[in-house]
């Protein structure tokens, strides 16, 4: 069982850290960090594993995301971000096709992701609009069961109007504004305490989301991603 309570101590002695050196002199407890985290990484694989076969196969070394920021555009000059997070999906962490994503981050900032958070692919911002246009209503029944909206509030970027190409008076068109369409749900660092309750938690809270996420799948069937030539 991964010892969750050892990933969050040393995310917050980075966090009070935040510097080169300190990271370089501490490396040894990086790794071990590191290694904590893959461990829930591969937990998590197998329990969504069972009402989502899609994601077995994964390494979970493949589907995490490094701690080193890019500061280029960043007022915030700090080197290193405080977290570890991996995206759990069937193409491992490519945003999409869309999956289960996990932040561990201390001071009550870790959370449970689904959807699509990246709104920079206009392609796939398209395919999710003209998806729920013409279909609204399976989008409206997701939203609206009682599972849901215990659990989770839409989130993402969004535009002031309705984009040219859609009807204004579309009952959706509050959710054609949209440039992205996702989900977090908050844990508390006491919460990551009791490693085998969080594990049942989050693969519960990965279940309830995938119906959201197979909703965005279908309308995101034909993306590719972009060449990085």
């Amino acid at each position: 069982m991964a010892d969750i309570r050892m990933i969050l101590g040393y995310l917050s002695d980075l966090r009070d850290h935040n510097d080169r050196t300190w990271y370089h002199a501490h490396k040894a407890e990086y790794k071990e960090a590191n290694a904590q985290f893959e461990s829930l990484v591969g937990s998590l694989i197998l329990r969504i594993g069972d009402f989502d076969s899609s994601v077995l196969g994964h390494e979970p070394r493949e589907l995490t995301f490094k701690l080193v920021r890019d500061t280029r555009f960043s007022r915030d000059k700090s080197p290193y971000n405080p977290a570890f997070r991996a995206h759990i999906a069937a193409m491992g962490k490519l945003p999409v096709p869309v999956g289960c994503y996990i932040q561990i981050k201390p001071g009550d900032q870790s959370f449970l992701g689904g959807g699509l958070f990246a709104d920079m692919f206009k392609d796939a911002t398209g395919m999710v609009r003209d998806y729920i246009a013409s279909h609204g209503e399976e989008w409206e029944a997701i939203l609206r069961a009682p599972d849901f909206q215990s659990h989770f509030a839409l989130g993402g970027t969004a535009l002031k109007n309705v984009p040219a190409g859609y009807d204004r008076d579309h009952p959706q068109a509050a959710y054609l504004k949209h440039k992205s369409w996702y989900l977090e749900y908050p844990i508390r660092d006491g919460e990551l305490a009791d490693g085998e309750a969080f594990l049942h938690r989050a693969s519960e809270t990965f279940r309830l989301m995938k119906p959201f996420n197979d909703y965005l799948n279908r309308a995101l069937a034909d993306f590719r991603m972009p060449d990085r030539r």
